[in-house]
């Protein structure tokens, strides 16, 4: 599919380039072939002129190589003037006034001859002027071959240039294809386990040999799982949800300080128990425009990830101001770092630097809906880790200090 897509790209984009340049080029080619025109003309009309100024040099002011061709009453053919034809062959001057009274056109042009003629009638004779047009015929075909030479050589670098910005297009079409087809693939492989663990138990339930004891057990195992698996798939519409994005009237005004403030008040109990003590140092009376519940989420969920995996100590959370219209949120655990290759993929759907956090119920999830929804409220997210431990950062835009 990707490769259609990048031939189609190619295709366009070289079937555009093509049309622009033959509308350019037969554009210059016509105005150059009138140009020409028009000064054969003018050639002819100053002969035509120079012949009624008595003293004037007949041709003076024509460039281009000429000769007239006078036929009197009585039939008497004198041919004159600069040219490159031999005037004195009379069966070639014939055939010349033969064509242009065959014409009967008072101008023309002779292809065969490369010559332009005009007649003027005046008492007693007629006067055939001719204009070697060859010069001009060949600036023409010297015109074609250039432009010819210059259209194959702009279309072999339009290719090139062509292939290029397929690939450059279609890169994030690419990456987002890889991105679903890892997304489906980790998805089957996630719930695959859980519904594996359920018809496992359910069978085992339908035993004759089941005592009321396994029955228990595998009842509950049943139950377990299957939250285990709930919370999965509300993972995965919650992903769903921030993907398709949020509507305007989601967004309020909101006091970002009572916000996380009220956030930690859950997970104190939550990380006595674990050995762990939370401090925090919250700025007061900072402002922004967002979503409540999606930016309690995003602290909720550091939080959590630092109850799980992180060891006994500090936590330590921190909200500050950062410059005029920007805040910056820290959520600093102990624990074990991770690993510099992972800092950069912690924060990708189903993710996990420690494989064995799915006993724990961890999915893979909540970082990459943590970061959808800070994206969504235009901030950014990250991580750093030393030997102490992980630092998660949020930042976010928020109101100057008057509002």
């Amino acid at each position: 599919m990707l490769k259609k897509l990048r031939l189609k790209f190619i295709l366009i984009n070289m079937g555009i380039v093509a049309c622009m340049l033959m509308i350019i080029f037969a554009t210059v080619y016509h105005f150059t072939r009138l140009d020409l025109e028009n000064q054969s003309t003018a050639a002819l009309d100053n002969m035509s002129k120079s012949l009624q100024q008595p003293g004037r040099e007949p041709g003076r002011d024509v460039r281009l190589p000429y000769f007239t061709v006078k036929i009197s009453l009585n039939g008497n053919v004198v041919a004159s003037g600069y040219s490159y034809y031999d005037l004195t062959d009379e069966a070639f001057i014939q055939e010349l006034i033969t064509y242009v009274y065959t014409a009967k056109s008072g101008t023309g042009e002779i292809k065969a001859y490369n010559l332009r003629y005009k007649t003027v009638s005046s008492v007693g004779t007629q006067t055939i002027y001719f204009v070697d047009i060859s010069s001009h015929l060949a600036a023409l075909t010297t015109l074609i071959q250039v432009c010819v030479l210059i259209g194959v050589v702009s279309l072999v670098v339009f290719f090139g240039i062509s292939v290029l910005l397929a690939r450059w297009a279609v890169k994030p079409v690419e990456k987002a294809w890889l991105q679903q087809q890892q997304f489906i693939s980790d998805a089957s492989h996630e719930l695959k386990t859980p519904l594996t663990v359920i018809m496992s138990n359910a069978e085992l339930l339908q035993s004759p040999d089941c005592d009321d004891e396994s029955r228990s057990q595998f009842t509950d195992n049943i139950v377990t799982v299957s939250h285990r698996m709930r919370h999965l798939v509300e993972g995965l519409l919650e992903l769903a949800r921030a993907d398709n994005g949020y509507t305007q009237s989601t967004f309020e005004r909101l006091d970002y300080s009572v916000l996380v403030s009220d956030a930690l008040l859950p997970f104190e109990p939550v990380m006595f128990e674990r050995g762990q003590m939370l401090q925090n140092n919250i700025e007061q009376q900072i402002f922004l425009t967002g979503n409540a519940q999606y930016l309690r989420q995003v602290v909720e969920i550091l939080l959590d990830n630092g109850a799980k995996y992180g060891t006994s100590g500090i936590v330590e959370v921190k909200l500050c101001r950062q410059g005029k219209d920007t805040c910056l949120l820290t959520v600093a655990t102990p624990g074990n770092p991770i690993p510099q290759e992972d800092l950069r993929r912690v924060f990708e759907r189903f993710y996990r630097a420690d494989r064995a956090r799915t006993e724990g119920g961890s999915f893979g999830l909540g970082l990459s809906i943590a970061r959808s929804h800070v994206e969504k409220h235009g901030g950014k997210i990250w991580v750093k880790s030393n030997e102490t431990g992980n630092c998660f950062y949020v930042q976010l835009p928020c109101y100057a200090y008057f509002l």
